[in-house]
């Protein structure tokens, strides 16, 4: 049992798994911190049924494993803490589990306050929020977070201008334009979108267009986005959060080495940090001529 296989593990819901530039750049920063220790890693993404047998866990030939994309409720997590196994979380556990393991985030309460209160900054009161899963616990950060932008400015937050995307279908680009498309037309009040990637940010740009919207003039569009490559070849370039997903790779693979080479396993927890990147497709609310 005690025996190093010199292999670690990547968890990645298999239902969730639609792969971005956020993802690449957060496995390029665990294979890099790999390479560094001689260890390989075998990426897990086996549907929900395989990874609720004990079993299958208790055989995987891994020293231990990060897992990605925490939810409510994530019977990964008590699995592998009862199985023993030394695990990191990327994002934020569920409560029952966030004094019990490691983790590594961003502050993805004040990174979302942080941008909405940005956009209020620039006039914008009805601002639409297309999230992630409900289910995720980022999604539910990053709600409050908006939501206490708001009231620190002394605005109403409306509920119902937070969308979240269905954890198992369509894309997020297809979410983005669908979304996009029917809250822009029933509710030509919306001045600005803050979307959860750069994929769902650009369903937005298509539904704009479709509608004849010009972005930033009569529509604000922003994106929680680790894309460089995309981002700046929009038109116009998005505006966004850089995530620094490599550094999440990396200060996890670095608490998991640490947790392995430990006799005391005390969580901890890493917040890496963020940073606005202001382009070209946020600007003062303008009018619609068709509003």
């Amino acid at each position: 049992m005690n025996r190093s296989t010199r292999i670690l593990g990547l968890n990645i819901r298999g239902e969730s798994l639609e792969f971005g530039q956020f993802h690449h750049s957060l496995l390029n920063g665990v294979l890099r911190i790999c390479y560094e220790n001689g260890y390989r890693l075998l990426v897990n993404a086996l549907p929900p049924a395989y990874l609720s047998q004990v079993e299958n866990i208790s055989s995987d030939p891994v020293d231990g494993e990060i897992l990605l994309d925490p939810i409510e409720s994530d019977v990964r997590i008590e699995e592998r803490l009862r199985s023993g196994m030394p695990i990191v979380i990327i994002g934020r556990p569920p409560q029952p589990f966030e004094a019990q393991v490691s983790y590594v985030d961003n502050d993805n309460v004040g990174m979302a306050a942080q941008v909405t209160s940005y956009l209020i900054g620039l006039g914008h009161k009805e601002i639409l929020f297309l999230n992630a899963p409900a289910s995720r616990t980022v999604s539910e950060d990053r709600s409050a977070g908006y939501k206490d932008a708001f009231k620190h400015a002394g605005l109403a937050f409306k509920p119902g201008l937070v969308l979240h995307k269905p954890l198992k279908g369509e894309s997020a680009h297809a979410f983005g334009y669908e979304a996009a498309i029917a809250m822009l037309t029933d509710s030509p009040e919306i001045t600005a979108v803050i979307a959860d990637t750069d994929m769902m940010a650009l369903g937005v740009y298509k539904a704009a267009e479709q509608l004849g919207l010009r972005i930033p003039e009569q529509l604000s569009v922003f994106a929680f986005s680790d894309d460089t490559v995309l981002s700046p070849e929009l038109s116009p370039p998005l505006t966004g959060v850089r995530l620094h997903a490599d550094q999440l790779g990396i200060e996890a693979l670095r608490l998991l080495l640490e947790q392995l080479n430990a006799e005391q396993k005390n969580p901890k927890r890493v917040l890496v940090p963020t940073e606005l990147t202001i382009r070209g497709s946020c600007a003062a609310p303008g009018a619609r001529e068709n509003a």
